[in-house]
């Protein structure tokens, strides 16, 4: 991460996994290596909502539905908060940025990415409570790096290369390991079908977010989320409100804010800034490579904060999987 961007510009050509293919980079310059750093961080913060849906499932009846609602709500109120800071700080870059996407591409891409983002949560907060955190979080994050290669080279000819491949290998075979190997863990069908409807969508979005981001044009991330965010809750609102937008619960009531709070702010506010902001720079297979590093924080979340036991399983899938997302790291800077 600490080398230069034109080390990283050249390197991206050469690399197992080539990110600088399909197009420049997107008006505000951001280069590859700053790309990747977002991405980890982003899931890093990822791996933190599961838990936060999981507490506040044991806390309270809230719902899928309701909790992704609230989360999209939650999540508008602190991003436009932070707007007049952002145009204070950005200021000066309005003069050397490019020419404004139209207007049909961008309501086109907004639209897209608020509908695949809100398939994406919302059935993976469903995948959660049907089957378990570690379950719904593995099948989701195990499914996506195939889905995601598969349509970035139907789609865009992007290649994997002998670097990426093996991480994505490296990845399933970790994914596996944890999904199957647990000792006391449920699989559920109803469980893994959400998810993997999830990883669908998860898979659309960063497809899109990167196929956009090729000429330069994939807009605003901070547009791009709030906006996002702004469709994903008109359309969950009437499904909210037959399961329940009120949550209600017998334990102490502030606890349930604070973790609506918190999904609000960092696994959905923060994290899906950076996540488009770096999957707009970075390739697909890679962007979706490195995203497994939500199911390692995940993990170590559930043992510490959930009380599950680590397991010999546990461990050998985390470590496959931190393996693969850092050798994808590698392989697109070296």
């Amino acid at each position: 991460m600490s080398k230069s961007t034109s080390t990283l510009s050249t390197a991206a050509t050469t690399g197992g996994i080539d990110d600088s293919a399909g197009g420049a980079a997107p008006a505000d310059g951001l280069s590859v290596g700053r790309g990747l750093l977002y991405l980890i961080v982003a899931g890093v913060a990822w791996g933190t909502a599961g838990a936060a849906a999981a507490l506040l499932y044991r806390a309270s009846d809230l719902g899928p539905i309701a909790l992704s609602f609230w989360r999209y709500v939650g999540g508008i109120a602190l991003l436009l908060a932070f707007l007049p800071l952002r145009r204070t700080a950005g200021a000066g870059r309005a003069a050397a940025s490019a020419a404004p996407e139209p207007r049909r591409r961008r309501v086109g891409r907004i639209v897209a990415t608020g509908l695949g983002l809100t398939l994406f949560q919302t059935a993976y907060f469903a995948a959660v409570q049907a089957t378990g955190l570690a379950v719904g979080t593995v099948v989701t994050l195990g499914a996506g790096p195939v889905l995601i290669a598969l349509g970035a080279r139907l789609t865009m000819g992007e290649r994997l290369g002998r670097g990426g491949l093996a991480a994505v290998i490296g990845a399933l075979a970790g994914l596996t390991v944890l999904c199957l190997g647990g000792d006391g863990t449920t699989v559920r069908p109803l469980g893994v079908g959400l998810a993997l409807l999830s990883a669908s969508g998860y898979a659309a979005i960063t497809l899109l977010t990167r196929w956009m981001g090729r000429d330069g044009g994939g807009g605003d991330p901070y547009s791009t989320t709030t906006w996002a965010f702004g469709i994903g809750a008109v359309c969950l609102l009437p499904l909210g409100l037959a399961e329940g937008l009120l949550p209600h619960t017998t334990e102490d009531p502030l606890r349930v804010l604070v973790l609506l709070a918190y999904t609000a702010a960092v696994p959905t506010a923060l994290a899906y800034a950076l996540y488009f902001a770096g999957a707009a720079v970075v390739r697909s297979a890679t962007a979706s490579v490195i995203m497994l590093i939500e199911p390692v924080s995940a993990a170590v979340i559930a043992v510490v904060l959930l009380g599950e036991r680590l397991t010999a399983a546990t461990v050998v899938g985390t470590a496959h999987s931190a393996r693969a997302a850092r050798q994808s790291a590698a392989s697109a800077v070296r």
